[in-house]
């Protein structure tokens, strides 16, 4: 008697979850999958939006313990610097450990070779991963990739298996049945763990918005010097300076995402609060990538392409 009634309970408790609620407690699940099935994990943190989500995703899985896992991230040495700089303080709010490894360290052992010295370095960050993973000898990265992006991550399971190349076969992956995970590798082979895959951009605002989560300041509007290219907006910078007979114009935009300086475009966007990017994002036409990404232009081939060789 006593078992029935706390079974229906418990079925009336998860009928009434909002949307976000079941998204955070799928999230949440995955995690903790990843903690049980896997024996060195790490969490993939940029200081992006997405990332911060999935800290504050781990702090509900795990708090009031420390992590199960350490903080991770991957530097271009072409970031901007506020997103570094919330990385960093974001990292010691938590006082969790974060390990910084660089693509600029990759290119000084001739792993990394670039074309030119202007050249993006978005690309190249999955060697410096993979020699990453093979220093500690992580089993499993987590990171913040959501199906929405693009069309070759909408290809991606939650558990993505890659070979001990770090490569990623899309036509060779394991079954997510009924939301049972299988985290078992080979030595040298890797999980690829994505909590908040099922998530949208729109879902990834509303639960900031929800939570009330802090974020770098360019994802917010401010004035900024740029240069019109292929239909989107290039910053000018150190590193992308304008060239001759490029015409620079002084604008009022915000980050969708961010990434390398080389690559990530701002938008257009009067938008200063969560509230108000919200509004911006319901209402959008244009993917996430699509919107913001100068090499690519979110290729679903070019896409693919890297995750064969090892990207995120």
């Amino acid at each position: 008697m006593n078992a029935s009634v706390t079974e229906r309970d418990a079925v009336r408790r998860h009928a009434t979850l909002d949307h976000l609620e079941w998204l955070e407690a799928e999230a949440i699940y995955i995690l903790r999958e990843v903690a049980g099935q896997c024996s060195n994990p790490a969490l993939l943190f940029s200081g992006g939006k997405d990332s911060i989500v999935l800290l504050r995703l781990a702090e509900k899985a795990f708090r009031p313990g420390r992590f199960p896992f350490p903080l991770l991230h991957i530097d271009t040495g072409h970031n901007y610097p506020e997103v570094i700089d919330f990385r960093d303080s974001r990292a010691c709010q938590l006082n969790e450990r974060l390990i910084v490894r660089s693509v600029e360290s990759s290119i000084a052992r001739g792993t990394v070779r670039l074309k030119s010295a202007n050249e993006s370095r978005n690309k190249h960050q999955s060697v410096t991963l993979l020699e990453t993973i093979e220093e500690f000898g992580f089993d499993a990265c987590i990171g913040g990739a959501r199906r929405d992006e693009e069309k070759a991550r909408a290809k991606e399971r939650i558990f993505s298996f890659r070979d001990e190349f770090g490569g990623w076969d899309p036509k060779n992956q394991r079954p997510e049945l009924w939301d049972l995970f299988n985290a078992r590798v080979h030595k040298g082979e890797n999980i690829r763990a994505f909590p908040i895959s099922n998530w949208t951009e729109l879902d990834v605002w509303q639960y900031i918005a929800r939570e009330g989560l802090s974020l770098p300041s360019i994802y917010f509007t401010h004035l900024r010097p740029v240069i019109r290219k292929k239909g989107l907006l290039q910053p000018v910078t150190g590193l992308t300076p304008a060239r001759q007979g490029e015409t620079v114009e002084l604008l009022q935009v915000r980050f969708r995402t961010v990434g390398d300086i080389t690559c990530t475009a701002p938008v257009e966007s009067d938008a200063d609060t969560v509230e108000k990017i919200i509004g911006e994002t319901a209402t959008t036409t244009i993917t996430e990538r699509g919107a913001t990404r100068l090499d690519d232009q979110a290729s679903e081939a070019s896409m693919e392409q890297r995750k064969k060789e090892g990207y995120f």
